[in-house]
């Protein structure tokens, strides 16, 4: 439960044509077998007269599953190099499938592995990837007066503002990585003189956006 991934961060589609072929990548975060091949059922009864519909997809946080169809197109062409595109991403969870609809311009062996593979790329590229992490939630409140100073302290800390609600006193409520929690709440004590009261919440999912040129 507590390990870090990276998958998805939205579903999506995107289109690229390629000498007149043009393959479009519909990509979807699916949590089991039974969700990935039903989209995959789905895009194909979507594009039923397309020329292919390949597909590749992992599920598990180690990749457990493996899943690719090259749909027709020649052995290793497609479902291959959009797998190793997912995988070379470090991406879990994910289902793409991409639709050619051909141009009449063959692209030969080479070519197929760039457009299949750069579909899934390019679909990852612009609909982004995420980075799940399991952080701690904790209710902080404290007085109006003392508001400030703990936002401005949490500004330079390594948490996320989930919510801040104004009621008697103001609840703030952030999401902080487990083994930094305790730590932190210490901190935050001082920092009051203990004019805060402190509730641990859930620990549960946060996602960060994902920059792979800056990992």
């Amino acid at each position: 439960m507590d390990k870090p991934y990276l998958t998805l961060k939205q579903d999506g589609v995107i289109e690229i044509v390629i000498k007149k072929s043009q393959f479009i990548c519909n990509i979807k975060r699916t949590e089991t077998e039974e969700e990935a091949r039903a989209f995959i059922d789905e895009i194909k009864t979507k594009h039923r007269k397309a020329t292919h519909n390949c597909f590749a997809y992992t599920l598990g946080l180690n990749d457990e599953i493996q899943r690719e169809s090259d749909n027709g197109e020649p052995s290793g062409t497609a479902g291959v190099p959009m797998l190793d595109v997912l995988k070379k991403n470090q991406v879990h969870n994910v289902c793409a499938v991409v639709t050619r609809y051909f141009g009449g311009i063959k692209l030969g062996t080479g070519g197929l592995i760039r457009a299949y593979g750069g579909a899934v790329a390019q679909a990852l590229k612009e609909l982004g990837i995420v980075k799940r992490v399991v952080q701690t939630e904790l209710s902080l409140k404290v007085s109006y007066p003392l508001l400030g100073k703990l936002q401005n302290y949490l500004e330079s800390q390594p948490v996320f503002t989930l919510a801040t609600n104004y009621t008697e006193e103001v609840e703030v409520v952030i999401a902080v990585d487990m083994d930094l929690a305790d730590e932190l709440m210490t901190k935050i004590t001082d920092l009051l003189n203990g004019r805060v009261t402190i509730t641990v919440g859930e620990n549960r999912y946060h996602e960060i956006d994902f920059d792979p040129h800056q990992a």
